[in-house]
């Protein structure tokens, strides 16, 4: 099946800046996989590839790493349409959100990839096999689409978020804190937000007495972390 190219398209000033403290990313037994295979790919390696996993899990932040490195054009979700496909041939790219493209967008930037010296990083929350297309031959090239999963943040990774989060806020844990935290919360990103949030506008000392407070009257309001 041949999908037309579409003209027109805006520039890309729609790309995303890699988050900062990109090369600051936890490397733990829930990624490592993910770390190593990204290290060096594309070289000598397939010319598409997923990596997918739950919310929390780190997709974004480690492909951003590896579109620094590469220097690839990272575009995200449905945006990606507006994308001029002339300026992405031949230019690794990287497609955060992945299943939130459109079944066009996706097909031409799998053949981008795959046509010469590009390369297509797909990031999402479900494996390439699990999206939904009305495409037969967009749906044979994800079906081959290697994927790599990442799991829920470990202990590991949950403790580096919590820290970077109450950086950003200008908070220093301590480390009973942090402990404390990480057995009691969900293993979410959105979790650490929410807790840090709620310690964040207690405007007191952020410890471990106040989150033991914070937390158990979440519980008794049917807010649970856990």
């Amino acid at each position: 099946m041949h999908v037309p190219v579409r003209r027109g398209q805006l520039k890309l000033p729609l790309q995303r800046d890699v988050p900062a403290g990109a090369a600051e990313f936890v490397c733990s037994p829930s990624n490592v996989e993910a770390m190593t295979v990204l290290a060096h790919w594309p070289d000598g390696g397939e010319q598409v590839l997923a990596l997918h996993g739950p919310a929390g899990s780190g997709k974004s932040h480690l492909a951003a790493i590896w579109a620094e490195r590469v220097g690839a054009i990272a575009l995200h979700g449905a945006e990606a349409g507006l994308a001029d496909p002339l300026e992405l041939e031949g230019r690794p790219v990287l497609l955060d959100r992945a299943q939130d493209a459109d079944d066009e967008t996706l097909f031409h930037l799998i053949n981008l990839a795959q046509s010469g010296g590009g390369a297509l990083l797909l990031a999402a929350r479900p494996a390439p096999r699990a999206w939904d297309t009305a495409l037969p031959d967009l749906r044979s090239r994800l079906d081959v689409v290697r994927a790599i999963s990442l799991q829920e943040p470990d202990d590991t990774v949950l403790a580096a978020i919590l820290r970077a989060r109450f950086a950003a806020r200008s908070i220093t844990p301590g480390d009973e804190l942090i402990d404390y935290l990480v057995r009691r919360i969900d293993r979410s990103a959105a979790a650490v937000e929410s807790v840090v949030d709620r310690l964040d506008a207690e405007h007191r000392p952020v410890t471990r007495a106040l989150a033991r407070q914070v937390l158990e009257s979440d519980d008794s309001t049917g807010e649970l972390f856990d």
